[in-house]
């Protein structure tokens, strides 16, 4: 099959970055980048030639995900590429920082590592349920042409010779913006803190639950299991920071960040960012908070962000600010100094971190055989050493704890609280298991 780039290719497009990518260029700094992973376990290595050759053809179905950034007068847009980008050799480490020159080169990693796929985005593309979309789309094609099999388009996987809908290529967040924005005002979350690793290094912790097990374990509190998890987060980050501020008066709250996934809500189809957040919290100042009744809390919490009216006030806040005349003509550098310090005042430092659920991955049936795991890693916040992305695969979830502090309490504690719930639990990590706390203790 000739590659759609063997002819001579139409003029490249262009577009402006939605209403949430816009603040990531400006928030990036010269050590840290929001880029974030997703990749799939194959059941045999990977044949390089043949995924390159499968690039090749997906990519001109995700134009704004095969895009780099660019810097224009009033803001950055994405433009497509001209040609695929080039499958890259895994790094010691996922989640290397993606420099200015390279995201201006291209946004979009493709990386191999024996038989794993992996993909790294840059979040002004897309969000993890639009870099899943094409992460499947790109298997899918692989596997066609690796193996002759007949892959359907569904369950999340995309025609590979379609042209893009519009409907993909919307900013639903202008679309969906409510008339009534919400308030930006929160108390400022307790911040994780430790020992910074040398040289940028990240560990990388997943833990491995039964999905059936913690499923029943989540309707018996009565909640779901992103609610579930919530949870347990929260309970070893207040665990966490009774040991570290002994004086109860002093302890700040524990909010935990949870993006939505706004096209459920709305019935969108867009690729591109379409997420907003809820962020359950509770006050450690006022004593010690049993589990039972942290998943109350991020019960009703959630049940109460979670609605098209309360989202569409949140969506407001930010594209009626972009909407205003004043900013439209602001030169892009001064936008850039307003944007980052909007970022440090109302940004991370309202919660300790993500905690960010991709929920169950569904294949066609063609492609099961050949995929053994999925998993989802965040990059750490730009302020705060942690972060934790989630999905479930063929009865398994993987919990993906990221951090750049050589410290792993956090682990620890959220181990811990699964074994007391009675849920089975395995970890791996890219540590030595002498250097690795939850290592250490499944080893007891």
């Amino acid at each position: 099959m000739r590659s759609p780039f063997s002819k001579q290719p139409p003029p490249l497009h262009w577009m402006p970055l939605d209403n949430a990518a816009k603040i990531y260029p400006a928030a990036r700094r010269p050590n840290w980048t929001n880029v974030y992973r997703l990749s799939a376990d194959l059941s045999e290595p990977v044949d390089v030639p043949t995924l390159q050759s499968a690039l090749g053809t997906v990519v001109r179905r995700f134009p704004s995900m095969a895009a780099r950034l660019r810097r224009g007068v009033f803001w950055y847009y994405l433009q497509e590429l001209s040609a695929p980008p080039t499958v890259r050799e895994e790094a010691c480490y996922p989640l290397t920082y993606m420099s200015k020159a390279e995201a201006r080169r291209c946004a979009l990693r493709v990386i191999v590592y024996k038989n794993r796929v992996a993909v790294e985005i840059f979040h002004s593309l897309t969000d993890g349920n639009g870099a899943l979309v094409f992460l499947k789309t790109l298997l899918a094609e692989y596997l066609e042409r690796r193996y002759g099999v007949t892959v359907p388009a569904t369950h999340g996987v995309l025609d590979r010779h379609d042209r893009p809908a519009p409907e993909e290529l919307e900013d639903s967040f202008q679309k969906y913006s409510g008339a009534l924005p919400a308030s930006r005002r929160e108390h400022t979350a307790w911040h994780l803190s430790g020992t910074p690793e040398q040289g940028a290094f990240l560990n990388l912790t997943c833990l491995h639950l039964p999905a059936d097990a913690t499923l029943a374990k989540a309707h018996e509190y009565g909640v779901s299991v992103t609610a579930l998890l919530c949870a347990v987060m929260m309970m070893a980050l207040q665990r966490w920071q009774a040991e570290v501020v002994p004086l109860r008066k002093k302890r700040k709250p524990v909010r935990v960040l949870i993006p939505v996934n706004l096209r459920r809500l709305y019935g969108s189809r867009t690729l591109r960012n379409f997420v907003m957040y809820t962020t359950p919290e509770i006050l450690p100042q006022l004593g010690d908070y049993e589990f039972e009744e942290i998943c109350r809390i991020v019960k009703s919490q959630m049940g109460l962000d979670i609605t098209p009216k309360q989202m569409s006030m949140k969506i407001a806040v930010n594209v009626n600010s972009e909407r205003l005349m004043a900013v439209r003509v602001m030169p892009l550098f001064i936008k850039n100094i307003v944007m980052k310090i909007i970022f440090n005042t109302v940004g991370e430092c309202k919660s300790c971190l993500s905690l960010s659920n991709l929920g169950m991955v569904q294949l066609p049936e063609e492609m099961r055989p050949y995929v053994r795991r999925f998993d989802f890693i965040l990059g750490v916040q730009a302020s705060a050493p942690y972060n934790c992305g989630v999905l479930a695969y063929d009865n398994t979830i993987y919990v993906n704890f990221i951090r750049n502090i050589c410290e792993s309490p956090l682990e620890r504690h959220f181990y811990e609280v699964l074994r007391e719930l009675g849920l089975p639990v395995t970890a791996e990590s890219n540590q030595r298991e002498e250097d690795d706390d939850v290592l250490r203790e499944l080893r007891r």
